[in-house]
């Protein structure tokens, strides 16, 4: 995730193709590492072993996290794998997403749906490039039995490749990819339509509404594309159980979409597809924090130092 300083898409304004700055992919990494690195983290750990054992309460999550390994538990699969994928993650959603919304916006779409375009096709990029096998491993971290001897995670994802091979170490990217297609487009469409209603709200409709909008009027409408986007928490729930090492009896092995979604439903019903969307909430609220707020204050920082670096 890139950090979100642009401001709201004037549909007056003539298209323009915005160039990729590698500053600003710079700055999206960076920020991304601190979002993951602080709180990002144990959200997604705490969304996990929700998800992943859904008769937990968030209190009861909270215990067994901590019982695996107090503050350090909530931390599980941040190195390397979170790392890897906070660091690449944003480069591959802002390319791809640019370049979608532009070419939609030329064929005649509103920059309404060339938002929603434009984050479908990011979404799917970012899975099939890195997080597909970032996220299974991060999985692996949290579900996988570590009593006995310790095995590194290192060690755990060179075993399963030299025996599954590429797709052992993408196990559920597929649904990784609905996951992001549908959280971006969601998440791009929620903000703008909120950024316009926003706009209209406080400034009118007039031809320089835009240009009036705050940090504030983009905050507040990418926190609610943030808290929206997860309406799509079960193909989440279907993601970690596809990846997750947690052994249940009578589990089906081999498990697709379908078959973990038919799993889920039988085994906990409609409430099972949406166990750990709390901790999600959080988890996006707080990337927009970073990416909003921070993606702020950072960019007159770095316009005034990184480009020294570059």
């Amino acid at each position: 995730m890139a950090p979100i300083t642009s401001g709201p898409v004037d549909p007056s304004a003539p298209l323009v193709k915005k160039p990729i700055s590698w500053n600003n992919l710079a700055l999206g990494a960076a920020l991304n590492l601190f979002e993951v690195s602080s709180l990002g983290q144990p959200f997604e750990v705490l969304k996990t072993q929700m998800a992943a054992n859904r008769s937990q309460s968030i209190l009861t999550a909270i215990k067994s996290v901590w019982q695996r390994g107090g503050v350090f538990g909530f931390y599980q699969g941040l190195i390397p794998w979170a790392w890897i994928e906070g660091s690449t993650k944003g480069a591959v959603l802002l390319f791809t997403a640019s370049e979608s919304e532009y070419y939609a916006r030329a064929a005649g779409a509103s920059p309404f749906m060339a938002g929603i375009f434009g984050g479908m096709t990011g979404g799917i990029a970012q899975a099939y490039s890195t997080m597909g096998f970032c996220t299974f491993m991060k999985t692996v971290e949290v579900t996988r039995s570590k009593a006995g001897a310790q095995v590194s995670t290192l060690k755990i994802a060179s075993d399963i490749f030299k025996k599954e091979g590429f797709a052992g170490i993408n196990k559920g990217v597929n649904a990784v990819a609905v996951r992001q297609c549908t959280n971006w487009a969601s998440r791009f469409g929620i903000t703008r339509y909120t950024q316009d209603a926003i706009i209209k709200a406080r400034y009118g409709e007039g031809p320089d509404a835009h240009k009036k909008a705050t940090a504030l009027d983009k905050g507040l409408a990418s926190v609610a594309g943030g808290a929206l986007s997860c309406w799509n928490q079960p193909i989440e729930v279907i993601r970690i159980e596809m990846q997750s090492q947690v052994q249940t009896p009578g589990r089906p092995k081999n498990l697709t979409i379908v078959k973990a979604f038919k799993y889920i439903y039988s085994e906990h019903g409609a409430r099972g597809l949406f166990k750990g969307v709390v901790p999600r909430i959080g988890l996006g609220i707080w990337q927009t924090v970073c990416m909003v707020a921070l993606g702020k204050y950072s960019l007159k920082w770095h316009e005034h130092y990184l480009t020294f670096i570059f």
